[in-house]
């Protein structure tokens, strides 16, 4: 069903739809029309009030769990409310120090990203994610350590002071001085460059010297340089923190949702999916429950926003994954304004 606009509801229905999306959010309950009637003065009675909710309800922006229950937004309905009727609470001075503490210039970024994660996780109670943007570090130092006749272990240092291993499988006929003579050379010829820079610079190296490797020493060197490269085009980098965040008493109870829910979480490639919607645009992108094949069947909401690198270009999205009860009003501000500071901390 699609979502009817804010103005076709006259101001009594709005007054109603408001407090009960408003009051469900804070209490994850239905709420019933005596509880309307008691928190505001709205100058009607229950009876009116039920009238007004089986309205909403055949609009499609309530629901009713059970018969007696009272009523729920339906995911339309939190749509409306959050497109059309809510408003935004800027995060108070406590939440911005928290935010910023936690994202610091120094060490590599990863370790930025991940605080900042952690730190929203904490702020907003729910899982916080980001997707790190692609990087080539500069390259400072090459190893390569023997595991057996068949494989060695690739070794790479940044200048940034990242290490990263890879298993490599050798060519035949490679011998430890090979290994340390393939090491050297790279160690020699591609420090201060990037893994394309690398790449790039090696081939120009066997087109002038082949005689500087022997043949399984060269074949060594291409092959360490392909797996880098390879595998820092094709492998997402997802941060994920506060997993456990969501498995709140209500989700506990349905067992077979907690499993949805973190088996969904476990799928990271799918995550990396979802938030690519979110590099396309230069706002904040909310997704509520089925809005996403992903968290349709656990229930969940995705908050994510882009943020930017020193050229002023999108080069990753932060966010949150929540149940679709959140306090969309205090989240919302508090993920863009992460993504803000992420984005004076890449310039």
């Amino acid at each position: 069903m699609s979502v009817i606009p804010i103005s076709e509801l006259n101001d009594r229905a709005r007054d109603v739809f408001r407090l009960v999306v408003e009051s469900y959010l804070g209490t994850g309950l239905p709420v019933g029309s005596r509880t309307i009637s008691k928190m505001a003065s709205l100058s009607l009675s229950p009876a009116s009030i039920r009238n007004v909710m089986q309205d909403l309800e055949e609009l499609g922006l309530l629901a009713a769990p059970h018969t007696s229950a009272g009523r729920m937004p339906t995911e339309t309905g939190l749509r409306l409310f959050v497109d059309g009727m809510m408003q935004a609470a800027e995060p108070s001075i406590e939440e911005r120090r928290a935010i910023e503490a936690g994202i610091t210039e120094n060490g590599p970024i990863e370790e930025a990203l991940s605080a900042a994660t952690a730190t929203l996780s904490g702020l907003s109670a729910c899982a916080g994610i980001v997707m790190v943007p692609k990087r080539e570090p500069v390259l400072r130092q090459f190893g390569f350590v023997p595991l057996n006749a068949r494989q060695a272990l690739a070794v790479l240092v940044g200048q940034d002071g990242s290490v990263e291993n890879r298993v490599l499988d050798l060519p035949d006929g490679v011998s430890p001085v090979m290994l340390n003579e393939a090491a050297n050379f790279m160690s020699a010829r591609f420090v201060g460059l990037t893994l394309r820079e690398a790449g790039e610079a090696l081939g120009r190296e066997m087109e002038a010297d082949r005689g500087a490797l022997d043949r399984a020493a060269r074949d060594l060197v291409e092959r360490g340089i392909a797996t880098w490269s390879h595998d820092a085009d094709d492998r997402p980098v997802l941060i994920v923190r506060g997993q456990s965040r969501l498995l709140d008493e209500s989700i506990a109870a349905d067992l077979e949702r907690a499993r949805q829910l973190l088996e969904q979480l476990e799928g990271k490639q799918e995550i990396m999916d979802l938030l690519r919607g979110a590099l396309a645009g230069s706002a904040t992108k909310i997704f509520i429950g089925s809005e996403n094949k992903l968290f349709s069947l656990s229930g969940s909401s995705v908050i994510a926003a882009p943020y930017r690198g020193a050229d002023g270009r999108v080069v990753g999205v932060v966010g949150v994954i929540g149940p679709t009860r959140l306090n969309y009003a205090r989240v919302i501000p508090m993920v863009d304004f992460t993504a803000q500071t992420l984005s004076r901390l890449m310039r």
